[in-house]
């Protein structure tokens, strides 16, 4: 395994880390134990969650997923061997059964201490290394929108200052020992840094976006701010939700994978070009004789401004495979091959 440094801190997370959306709904709790012993085994010390999992969200397993990391710890008796990142939600319609609900979710000091603190007794653990907002309070492009919208009434979120202030506490009563972003833009990224070097707040050391070969916004203008202010990328979906996996190829509908149980529900990575895309890049893979996952894994790990590349599986086969990308170092000829074919048009699943 390789390792990078987590923003300006002094902590080293592996360059793999274990994604675990699927802990509670499509994997029971005794195939997210087999996981997590496998990752670790491997050398994978940076395991990534949320309040809000499982994923597809929703009331039933709302926290599911930290429930079964903290049963994992308790029984294995390894915490500190895990760089252990979560997230608190934010406004979004249709999350009411979070805290108060979707429309009074935010980061406010009410609702980030009750999220902390419900975090934790499910982690079965007094302290969470990395926590990030999970996406932004204000109004942005995300999770498949790429334009951003001017709405001059969108003021009702919690202004940067008070968010950093009130991660601060959690922080100075040990609850947190770094802070981090997700699903965030250019401005936001550089807002948090510029107030927290200011006002001498907690640092953001990261920021968790999409990235995969299909999807490369983050290149034109967070990428240099990754690089330049040591805000790596922790890349989520760097298989587009499995597509670049190849096992959707031809209307292929695998059972128990994402697409087959909620077709509608991940859309952006489902799009007509996004299919030539996919093609194009599975066969590619093919050709040189790597596994698409790994070949897609291989990409996002060796990224310039990539701290960790965020992978997930449903079984033990897939994880393997996904991790195995470590050890693979794409050759100039095979990264000219993939910038052909990104070229030829880029970014068709946003």
């Amino acid at each position: 395994m390789k390792y990078r440094k987590l923003g300006t801190s002094e902590i080293e997370v592996s360059v793999i880390c274990l994604g675990t959306m699927t802990f509670g709904e499509q994997n029971t709790e005794q195939e997210s134990f087999a996981q997590m012993d496998y990752a670790l085994d491997r050398g994978v010390n940076f395991f990534d969650t949320a309040e809000l999992y499982a994923v597809k969200p929703k009331k039933e397993t709302y926290g599911k997923t930290e429930e079964i990391i903290g049963n994992w710890f308790n029984k294995r008796n390894n915490r500190k061997k895990i760089v252990l990142a979560s997230k608190i939600a934010s406004k979004s319609d249709g999350l009411n059964w979070i805290r108060d609900g979707a429309e009074n979710l935010g980061f406010d000091k009410k609702n980030m201490n009750l999220a902390i603190d419900e975090s934790l007794k499910r982690l079965k653990t007094d302290y969470i290394d990395l926590y990030q907002l999970h996406w932004p309070e204000r109004k942005v492009p995300k999770f498949g929108q790429l334009d951003y919208q001017y709405d001059a009434y969108d003021n009702n979120w919690t202004q940067i200052e008070e968010v950093l202030y009130n991660l601060e506490t959690l922080v100075k009563t040990g609850k947190v020992r770094y802070v981090g972003l997700s699903n965030e833009t250019p401005w936001g990224i550089m807002k948090f840094l510029q107030v927290a070097k200011e006002k001498k707040l907690p640092r953001m050391m990261s920021v968790q976006n999409v990235y995969s070969l299909v999807n490369r916004v983050f290149d034109i203008a967070n990428s240099e701010v990754a690089v330049r202010e040591k805000c790596g990328l922790l890349a989520y979906s760097p298989l587009a939700g499995g597509r670049l996996s190849g096992k959707y190829i031809g209307g292929k509908n695998p059972k128990n994978a994402r697409f087959t149980l909620w077709p509608n529900q991940f859309s952006r990575h489902k799009t007509k070009r996004g299919e030539i895309a996919i093609e194009h890049y599975f066969n590619l893979a093919k050709k040189y004789n790597i596994p698409p996952s790994t070949f897609a894994n291989s990409f996002v790990n060796d990224r310039p401004f990539v701290t960790s590349n965020i992978i997930g599986a449903t079984n033990l086969d897939q994880l393997k495979e996904n991790i195995d990308s470590i050890n693979i170092k794409l050759s100039e000829e095979i990264i000219k091959d993939i910038e052909n074919i990104h070229l030829s048009d880029p970014n068709p699943c946003v």
